[in-house]
């Protein structure tokens, strides 16, 4: 685990280096700064060469290429995908706490941890190995809306998707990709002898444009949706915006009122009842008579 650490680590580096305001990155400034990050994280320092080398890698694990331009005589990332920076910014967060927190035994001293994780989580190695590898997987399925009935399945895996604290393995079952919770799968195995081409002129990002989460159904239309909150509220939602379509047209002491653009989906109802405090939907009517009913059962049953 710790050369691997390290070799992430030094990745997340590079790529906070080179998605900076400086375009192009000499070769001596990049090879300094990522020497002066890695001794500072307690490893000893690095040459360009092993940079270099992790240039392939971090174009097959995170989808970020890197060139160098002999005219502009530096490094730079090329096609730069602003979202894809701000999480690759979380991740190198994420790394620097797990890297300061490793040679203490006593994590409770200074982390407060959740008191659950999504169950099964342990898969997810595995699976990250088959996508690499290109193999296909099987395993039993769970399917929790048909009385928790157990099916078969073989799999291409192609991605993994993180929603909401779970993960969600994309997958070609025949001719149609699939979303399959990973907390459902059950005795999952790679079929190491077998390996597939795998599909990598999928738009992912596209996929998951105009929906919430994890579920694009494409039946659903996109729709325009108008929300309005108290000044409160508001402050949450401008710190934690509900979707990356969601734009503000009025924030005041006295109120805060946003659209979105995307599907209208059952996760999408559930989010938006987590935030209901000061919630009023002013369009679609659709959309605001469906919380009104939830909101109705609801005092029924707790009356």
């Amino acid at each position: 685990m710790g050369k691997r650490l390290e070799g992430l680590q030094r990745m997340l580096v590079i790529v906070n280096k080179l998605k900076g305001k400086q375009t192009y990155v000499p070769k001596d400034e990049l090879e300094n700064y990522v020497a002066r990050c890695m001794e500072n994280r307690g490893y000893s320092s690095v040459h360009i060469r092993t940079i270099e080398r992790d240039f392939d890698e971090i174009a097959e694990l995170f989808g970020i290429v890197i060139k160098h331009s002999k005219s502009r005589n530096g490094y730079y990332i090329k096609d730069q995908d602003e979202k894809l920076m701000e999480r690759y910014e979380q991740l190198l967060l994420n790394f620097d706490l797990l890297n300061a927190l490793a040679d203490n035994n006593n994590l409770s001293s200074y982390v407060l941890a959740e008191h659950h994780r999504p169950l099964y989580s342990e898969w997810l190695p595995q699976l990250i190995d088959a996508i690499k590898h290109t193999h296909p997987v099987t395993f039993r399925y769970l399917l929790v809306r048909h009385d928790n009935e157990m099916t078969e399945k073989k799999v291409r895996p192609h991605f993994l998707k993180e929603s909401n604290q779970r993960w969600y393995l994309l997958a070609y079952e025949g001719d149609t990709l699939k979303t399959f919770g990973v907390d459902r799968i059950r005795e999952l195995r790679i079929v190491d002898n077998e390996t597939f081409k795998r599909d990598t002129a999928i738009d992912v990002q596209a996929l998951f444009n105009d929906c919430y989460g994890i579920w694009n159904q494409a039946d659903i239309p996109v729709e325009d949706i108008e929300l309005k909150y108290d000044a409160l509220d508001g402050s949450f939602l401008k710190s934690m915006p509900l979707h990356h379509s969601q734009q503000i047209l009025v924030d005041t002491p006295d109120e805060f009122r946003i659209t979105l653009r995307l599907r209208i989906t059952n996760d999408f109802v559930m989010e938006l009842l987590s935030r209901s405090r000061s919630l009023e939907v002013i369009r679609p009517q659709h959309l605001r008579e469906r919380v009104r009913q939830v909101y109705e059962e609801a005092l029924k049953r707790n009356s």
